[in-house]
This record gives C-alpha cells, sequence and structure tokens, in this order.
C-alpha cells in the first residue's frame, strides 16, 4: 500500500514529538541534572539506572495492552490522541527545579523522571507499532521510516540549539528557568505533533490478536531468533549512543575548552550529520543491500571512534567537529533501516513458528531500548564521578581523560559489537517478501 507524502509526514510528526523527550535526555538530561539542577553526578547515574530499569520492565506489559484495545480509529492511534496533552506536561514537570534541600530535589528528580517515563512509554509503544498497519509494504515502511527520522533529528535540532538558546533569553540570567521555559515550549510543540500524527495517519489492517497467554506469548517469542538479534542490537546501539551523546556537552565545554557557548554548536554539529544521515539511508537502501549497509556503517562508526581518541588533542575543536560530524552520520544510517525491520521480524516470527506474536514484540523491543539506555546513564554516572567531575569547575587531567575515554573509546566498542552481530541477522527485502508470500499462500 503506497503512503502519501502528507501521511509520511503525519507519521514522522509523532517521533519528532518522541524524539523532543529522548533526545532531551541522551543530550541534555545529565548536563542538565549536574551543571544546572546541582545534583550530584554518582546520584545522576543511580537516577538513570533505576528509573531505565522500571521503564524497561513497564514496555513489553504496555505492548501486551495495546493488543486488548480497539477503537473505531484503529487500535494504535488513540493513544496518541489520550495522551498527548499529558505528555506535554510531563515534559515541563521534568525540568522544573525546585528550591528545596538536597535529598527533596533528588526525590523530585525520581518523581517526574519516572512520570515522564510512564506517559512516554503509553504513547511510543502504539507509535512505533503504528508503521505494522499503516502498510505492509517493506519498500514503504522504509520510505515513512526516512520521512520519520528526518524528523526525528529536527526535533534534535531544536532540542540541542533552540532549547539552549531559549533558556538564555527566557532565564535572563537564571539558566534553571530558562530550562524549565523553553522545554516546556518544546513538550507543548510534542503534544501537537502528536496529534497531528493522529489526524493524518489511517490503519489499513488490523493485526490477528494473540490467543495465546502471556507465558505462551513469551516463550514464542523468545523462540524468533532474528527478534532476539534486534533487541541485543538496540540494546548495544544504544549504550553506544547515550554514552557519547550524554558526554558531548562536557566534552565541547571541558575538554575542548570551549565553555557553555560551544556546547549547542557541537551538538547541532551532530544533529546535522544524522539529517543527513536518514537522507542518505533512502538513497544508498535503493542500490545497496540495507542489513550490509547496517552492519558496516556499525563498523565505520567503530573506526572513526578509535581513531578520534588518538587523533583529537584537547583544544583541538576543527578536527573534534569533523571527527563528531562523521562518526554521527554514520552511526545513525543504520536508523530507518532498525526501525522498519520490527515489523518484519514479526512476520518472520510467524512464519518460523506458525504463531504471531505482535504487541509483545515492539514492547519487547523498547525493554532493550530502555534496558540499554540504563545501562548506559549509569555508566556515565558512574565513571564522571569515578574520574573525578566537578560542576561548572575547571577539570582535573583525571576527569579530562575519562571525558575523552566516554566520547570515544567506550562507545566504539558497543558498535564494534553491533556490527559483529548484524552478521546473524539475514531479513532483506527479498527475504521479507518470501515471507509475505508464504504467509500470503497459508492464509489462502
Amino acid at each position: 500500500m503506497k503512503l502519501s507524502i502528507v501521511e509520511k509526514i503525519g507519521f514522522g510528526a509523532g517521533d519528532m514529538a518522541i524524539n523532543v523527550v529522548i533526545i532531551a535526555m541522551q543530550l541534555l538530561l545529565a548536563y542538565f541534572y549536574t551543571d544546572i539542577y546541582g545534583l550530584r553526578a554518582a546520584d545522576v547515574g543511580v537516577l538513570l539506572v533505576v528509573v531505565r530499569m522500571i521503564d524497561a520492565i513497564i514496555d513489553p506489559a504496555m505492548g501486551m495492552l495495546t493488543d486488548k484495545v480497539s477503537t473505531r480509529w484503529g487500535r494504535y492511534r488513540p493513544w496518541l490522541l489520550w495522551f498527548a496533552l499529558p505528555f506535554g506536561f510531563a515534559v515541563y514537570l521534568m525540568f522544573i527545579t525546585p528550591d528545596m534541600t538536597y535529598t527533596l530535589k533528588l526525590a523530585w528528580a525520581y518523581f517526574t523522571y519516572i512520570l515522564m517515563t510512564l506517559v512516554y512509554t503509553a504513547i511510543t509503544i502504539p507509535y512505533i507499532s503504528l508503521i505494522g498497519v499503516i502498510t505492509n509494504d517493506p519498500d514503504e515502511r522504509l520510505s515513512a521510516n526516512g520521512y520519520r527520522f528526518v524528523m526525528t533529528k529536527i526535533a534534535a535540532f531544536l532540542v540541542t540549539i533552540v532549547v539552549p538558546m531559549l533558556a538564555v533569553w527566557l532565564g535572563q540570567g537564571n539558566k534553571a528557568l530558562g530550562y524549565q521555559l523553553s522545554m516546556g515550549l518544546m513538550g507543548a510543540m510534542g503534544a501537537v505533533l502528536f496529534i497531528f500524527c493522529f489526524l493524518t495517519t489511517r490503519e489499513r489492517s488490523e493485526p490477528e490478536l494473540p490467543s495465546m497467554s502471556i507465558k505462551q506469548q513469551f516463550a514464542t517469542l523468545l523462540r524468533n531468533d532474528q527478534w532476539l538479534i534486534l533487541g541485543v542490537v538496540i540494546m548495544l546501539l544504544m549504550c553506544g549512543y547515550v554514552i557519547r551523546g550524554s558526554v558531548a556537552a562536557y566534552y565541547a565545554k571541558y575538554y575542548l575548552g570551549g565553555g557553555d557557548s560551544l556546547i549547542s554548536p557541537f551538538l547541532t554539529a551532530g544533529v546535522v550529520a544524522s539529517i543527513l544521515a536518514m537522507i542518505a539511508t533512502t538513497w544508498v537502501t535503493k542500490f545497496w543491500d540495507k542489513i550490509k549497509m547496517f552492519r558496516y556503517t556499525q563498523l565505520m562508526t567503530f573506526a572513526l571512534s578509535a581513531a578520534m581518541y588518538f587523533c583529537v588533542g584537547q583544544q583541538n575543536i576543527v578536527l573534534a567537529f569533523i571527527f563528531y560530524f562523521l562518526i554521527n552520520f554514520f552511526c545513525d544510517m543504520q536508523m530507518p533501516v532498525f526501525w522498519s525491520s520490527i515489523a518484519e521480524v514479526v512476520d518472520y516470527g510467524e512464519k518460523k513458528n506458525g504463531l504471531r506474536v505482535s504487541g509483545l514484540a515492539f514492547g519487547g523491543i523498547l525493554f532493550f531500548q530502555k534496558f540499554g539506555m540504563g545501562i548506559a546513564g549509569g555508566v556515565l554516572g558512574f565513571l564522571l564521578s569515578h574520574f573525578g567531575y566537578q560542576a561548572d569547575v575547571q577539570q582535573s587531567a583525571s576527569s579530562l581523560a575519562g571525558i575523552a575515554l566516554m566520547m570515544t573509546i567506550i562507545p566504539a566498542a558497543f558498535h564494534l559489537a553491533t556490527g559483529l552481530l548484524m552478521k546473524k541477522y539475514f531479513i532483506n527485502n527479498q527475504y521479507y517478501r518470501d515471507i509475505q508470500t508464504e504467509l500470503a499462500q497459508r492464509q489462502a
């Protein structure tokens, strides 16, 4: 089924809204908690781990819940409407910085982050499941995901450029108030984008509901070897991506010596590279097997990350920008391929096992994603503390060395593991068409 450009843009608007939060969590939240809100790095590490573990447990449950709800608007779209306004409000609350004792400030951070996580899960899982029911054409899914990830990177652009600028302008010297107001505006924009996504997309098929118990669904899903590979892959990707992305602000401010003024341009270089990567992927996959592209771009990310450690010295700003741009370009070329592949492994599982598990499959992928983000957040906080990081002061040699490692060598290891693991994933476009043909024959 061919999708109109308007529907592809509408579909992308949903992920643009989601990434207002996810980019803030990956690129700004750790920095916000340590340098603006005043939390200790070790406490931030524990916070990120605990909340992500709670989130990871909730994801599969939400996936199963979406299988049980059906409305005249479809199975997945209504959630975008129901949770649009709570989503925007939760974003605003997460960046409020009440003037309280340290213990109460930490408790507030836990409360607002957990609330944001619950709302985020309730709207994200139905959204990522939507691609499986608006079209069954793998090329159209890939194209729609291309639009989706371009709009994702526009959200990243807004968070990394507009939010810091708005924070200065709106805060008038009060950075905490500035971030609260600017992220509140981002939350409001996210709510509008979700409503737009709801209005412009349409569910054209209704996935078969599982007649199995939860235990049977889990057992069936665990026999889907390609789904398990995707799960481990997204976990590894998020470990590498979040560690590098979260420490980038520290790297620009302290290691490169650019102060607060260099953070926004440096993060923007990565965002621009990611936008170009989304465009390039749509073109490259017309001529090159998408799974091979996935694998080799991750190996290239590993090589560039390792080279950055050895080639970029302190205050070598131009070379650092070049490497950061290239790393983000090659790293993010996999995104449209990965997220369009989830619906395909669901069909693969039905072909292999004779049973279909959809909602839990999508929720389970988010479990792996959040688990990886939790690991990465914990590693970031604990390593910053281990290397002696102190907020908003001149860093020690140990702290600077640790920031450099977290920017390069540590995430490089995760991308190498991803590239090697993808050798075992084999569902390319031709293989998936064969799956569709066999499933159609069974139904006939």
